[in-house]
């Protein structure tokens, strides 16, 4: 796996704060986000890349753990444990030590190291040394979908390429924008018999220009004229699962919100149930006016007075 400079990925110093780091993760993630770059691979890459680095450099162990190991972070135990094995081998006439990040240099690359250790020729041996067959789980993979909201709204199915491998999963209706699943096994092979690495799903669910989800609910505009609006009416509103006549009340004003039950998202693995559609009327006002209107009007605003 070739090694990734997260903190040059987000265009930081090794000395950010978190601050900083959220900072210039939701800087470039405006910037890459597919929607923003519909069909730019390159873009899409490394809106990938800064979805990495955001992981590891927002979590603070895994960022100490990275700053030690580089790539091979997510193995730094075993490394630690191997370290441990080899000082006590050494304090019983082994003759191996253990090793520090000083044996390598200073920003060292340890891929040689995790290579003879735990994969390729299958670790240390030789006499009364002892051996270290070395076998350990393979690097886990992390990938993000993106999903359109009417498609995370139905449970469905979908089929990925995961190494030479096709796998179909089963995603439930009213997954969550940035949830994440785990497909065992799917990652990375292990190293001299070790298991495989996982794979790691995040949804992104994308912005809908008819919906705004919050929760399991969700929000929606609609547009009536004047006259409904004062006198009162029906308008045609469009929801998830097809289209509904909502009765407009007579002085309706501009921004007024009503509630349609049972309506939003579905809620997540509980088949049935379902959020609310909140409404809001938005009142269009009539252009173009004749002068008969204009002194229809003129009356009712003298009748007002």
């Amino acid at each position: 796996m070739a090694y990734i400079d997260y903190y040059k990925v987000l265009g930081i110093d090794k000395k950010a704060t978190a601050d900083e780091i959220k900072k210039a993760y939701r800087k470039l993630a405006r910037k890459y986000h597919p929607d923003v770059n519909p069909g730019d691979k390159d873009a899409e890459r490394k809106f990938k890349e800064i979805n990495e680095a955001n992981e590891v450099l927002s979590n603070a162990a895994n960022r100490t753990k990275y700053d030690q190991y580089g790539e091979h972070w997510k193995h730094g135990e075993q490394y630690d444990q191997a370290q441990q094995q080899r000082s006590q081998q050494s304090r019983q006439g082994g003759g191996y030590g253990g090793f520090s990040q000083s044996d390598f240099g200073e920003g060292a690359d340890f891929s040689d190291f995790f290579q003879s250790m735990f994969g390729g020729g299958g670790g240390f041996s030789g006499g009364s040394r002892g051996s270290a067959s070395g076998k350990f789980k393979g690097q886990d993979v992390d990938a993000t979908l993106n999903l359109p909201l009417h498609e995370a709204a139905k449970t469905h199915q979908q089929t990925f390429d995961i190494n030479g491998k096709k796998v179909r999963i089963t995603i439930p209706a009213g997954i969550s924008n940035g949830q994440k699943i785990k497909l065992k096994g799917h990652g990375n092979r292990g190293h001299n018999g070790g298991p495989n690495g996982d794979l790691y799903i995040t949804f992104n669910i994308q912005e809908d220009q008819q919906f705004k989800r919050m929760g399991n609910d969700l929000t929606t505009e609609v547009e009536i004229d004047l006259y409904t609006a004062i006198l009162g009416g029906e308008t045609l509103v469009k929801t998830l699962d097809g289209t509904v006549n909502l009765k407009v009340k007579p002085e309706t004003q501009n921004g007024a919100k009503v509630k349609l039950k049972g309506k939003g998202f579905p809620v997540y693995k509980k088949e049935g149930e379902f959020g609310d559609l909140y409404v809001t009327y938005r009142v269009k006002m009539p252009t173009n006016l004749s002068d008969q209107e204009k002194e229809l009007f003129l009356q009712l605003k003298n009748l007002a007075t």
